[in-house]
């Protein structure tokens, strides 16, 4: 076992690390203690530093679950579900970019994308304190130098994290408070990077114009890492732009949607 694997647990009916009992029989693609196995596409994620992403996933399966982060179902689908349904939206960031993850939570999708984009700068942002120790644990113990935890509200911490490439976000709000909370972060011209589901697409026509109005246009639907989840990670990208105090722009309303749009333009 290489440094960082989520092993089995040994003998019949054998404690995991969390001590609860677990029988070895475990369901196709869950390991005994019903976490999902590594998937093959992994390793093309994250290459090298795939090591890294197996801890994580441990540290989810574990203290996560225990502290009330993940909940005890989503282990048979930490990798798939959640890790390397967040990692794969590297493939939108530019090289050196500075990203800020708002609402962080258990570290999705900052952590995985931390890992995945080692040229990249990440700030993980969160108000919870039970999720601040979580986070600033689980940066310490994986030594990611690129990548740094804050506490507090989007709204609260522009002045120490705006003027930010890229906000990301994963199942945070509705789009509408998800642009309000995200454009003053942004520099102009940044772009907003909401993890969405099936929805999306009826959230851009809903919010559209109040997003707008926020100072984040060109929405978009925009598809990843089709070729290592299924399904998909859907993808709501928009641009910052100045907005008059008036609050009058030009730009309000362009909006478009686009499901099939390949992923990794810059």
């Amino acid at each position: 076992m290489t440094d960082g694997d989520v092993g089995p647990a040994s003998g019949p009916n054998s404690s995991t690390r969390s001590g609860v009992a677990r029988d070895d029989r475990a369901e196709p693609g869950l390991d005994p203690a019903g976490v999902e196995i590594e998937p093959v596409s992994a390793q093309s994620v994250f290459a090298d530093r795939v090591g890294l992403a197996r801890r994580y996933v441990a540290s989810l399966a574990v203290d996560g679950v225990v502290r009330g982060l993940i909940g005890p179902r989503e282990t048979g689908r930490l990798w798939s579900r959640h890790v390397l349904n967040s990692a794969v939206v590297g493939t939108l960031l530019t090289s050196g970019c500075r990203v800020l993850d708002i609402g962080s939570g258990a570290g999705l999708p900052g952590i995985p994308l931390a890992i995945a984009r080692a040229d990249c700068e990440f700030v993980l942002v969160e108000p919870l304190e039970r999720r601040i120790v979580f986070l600033q644990q689980v940066v310490s113990d994986l030594g990611l130098t690129n990548c740094r935890v804050v506490r507090g509200r989007a709204e609260q911490v522009i002045g120490e994290c705006g003027d930010a490439d890229v906000v990301t976000s994963r199942a945070v709000a509705p789009l509408e408070k998800l642009a309000a909370w995200s454009a003053p972060l942004l520099r102009i011209g940044g772009e907003l990077l909401g993890l969405k589901g099936s929805s999306a697409p009826d959230e851009i026509l809903r919010d559209g114009v109040a997003v707008a109005n926020s100072g984040v246009v060109d929405l978009e639907v925009v598809t990843v890492g089709g070729e290592f989840v299924d399904p998909a990670t859907v993808v709501i990208r928009g641009r910052r732009i100045a907005v008059a105090k008036s609050g009058a722009d030009t730009n309000v309303g362009r909006t478009r949607g686009r499901a099939d749009r390949p992923p990794g333009r810059r």
